[in-house]
């Protein structure tokens, strides 16, 4: 029996009920997977609402490339099924811990090395059942079912950290696993990696990952063999060990470990924007997603980083939480036009403010 089979569990009428009676009372809820990503964003004081036994894949199709999974499936499960038929979640989700869920994965909206290739978390997620705030199972995405002020939950959901409603099933556009694949490095100093990323941008060469630290281009070549073969031999560089891409998207690599009174930041940029003017040494920098997502390790203050983000059109988002030196406000604050979105979206979905309430930003 395989370890999905084990966890095939529906608890999804006891949820209901769960959220039914938070709404009745207004009784904000903490909504609890395999908790690895609670580091990320801010920290939720409420009624824990435990996903993790809502569990098992309810239908899966090989051929049309579809699954659907209940939310707290762990990651780790979901992947072995979809290895087994020679396929993948493309959009490469991290994983933090062993406990790491399907619906965990989907809330956050992360995306690990490929993203910038294959495509993000959002981009994959084709229909979701939610629970409302009123405690109804309700289903949106593939069904084209939308609620009465005209909303796709199914993508609004990814990245909005259960603020909006419970992710109780998700159904996924899944890919095949490429038939071959290959890492390399390259010595190469930044001004110099950072022109070779952008030559190789406009060429079609099978990249699905490029990242840059401490003098070495790092890239991953994957699709037909024929193409990855001819490509490594132009490229030469030194083997690189595949397992370095998931150090890197699960944060094992060992330059995720700050000093004391660093905090980790992630600046999201444009592609080919060039290094930014802070005062942070070489090797405290990562370049990810061929430099347009780069991890930083610092002691600046939070102004000071989204400063530097904004003047070249990013944004910058602490992952240490406050508690441990990170920034008050991990994510960056909202103008006021889309704050006023947000707000109206949030009151319209979750007019009592129980669903992780100030996880995203303090006033919802």
């Amino acid at each position: 029996m395989t370890e999905q089979a084990i966890a095939d569990r529906d608890i999804a009428d006891a949820l209901c009920e769960q959220v039914r009676s938070a709404y009745d009372a207004r009784t904000p809820l903490r909504i609890v997977g395999g908790d690895t990503r609670a580091f990320y964003g801010r920290p939720v004081e409420g009624q824990a609402l435990q996903m993790a036994e809502h569990s098992g894949i309810v239908s899966y199709d090989p051929v049309e490339l579809v699954v659907t999974v209940r939310a707290g499936t762990r990651l780790s499960a979901l992947q072995a099924e979809l290895a087994e038929h020679h396929q993948m979640l493309a959009f490469e989700p991290p994983m933090f811990g062993a406990a790491s869920t399907v619906g965990g994965a989907v809330a956050t909206g992360l995306s690990g090395p490929r993203r910038p290739w294959a495509g993000a978390a959002r981009d994959f997620v084709l229909g979701t059942r939610i629970i409302t705030q009123e405690g109804k199972l309700l289903r949106f995405g593939g069904e084209v079912m939308k609620n009465v002020a005209g909303y796709d939950l199914s993508r609004l959901m990814a990245g909005a950290q259960g603020t909006l409603g419970v992710l109780a099933d998700i159904s996924f556009k899944v890919l095949p696993i490429p038939t071959a694949t290959h890492s390399l490095r390259l010595s190469l100093e930044l001004g110099e990696a950072l022109n070779k990323l952008a030559e190789l941008g406009r060429k079609p060469l099978p990249i699905t990952a490029a990242a840059w630290h401490h003098g070495e281009l790092l890239l991953r070549l994957e699709g037909g063999k024929s193409s990855v073969n001819a490509t490594q031999e132009r490229l030469g560089g030194e083997p690189l060990d595949a397992g370095f891409w998931r150090e890197l998207r699960d944060h094992r690599h060992a330059f995720f470990t700050c000093s004391e009174g660093q905090a980790l930041w992630r600046l999201s940029l444009p592609p080919n924007s060039p290094p930014l003017a802070l005062d942070i040494p070489e090797t405290d920098i990562f370049y990810d997603w061929a430099g347009s997502q780069r991890w930083v390790k610092t002691a600046l203050d939070a102004d000071t980083l989204r400063d530097a983000c904004q003047s070249v059109g990013g944004h910058a988002t602490c992952y240490t939480p406050h508690a441990q030196g990170g920034a008050a406000e991990p994510f960056t604050p909202l103008n006021a036009v889309v704050e006023k979105y947000h707000r109206n979206l949030k009151a319209e979905l979750d007019v009592h403010g129980i669903f992780n309430p100030g996880r995203l930003y303090a006033a919802f």
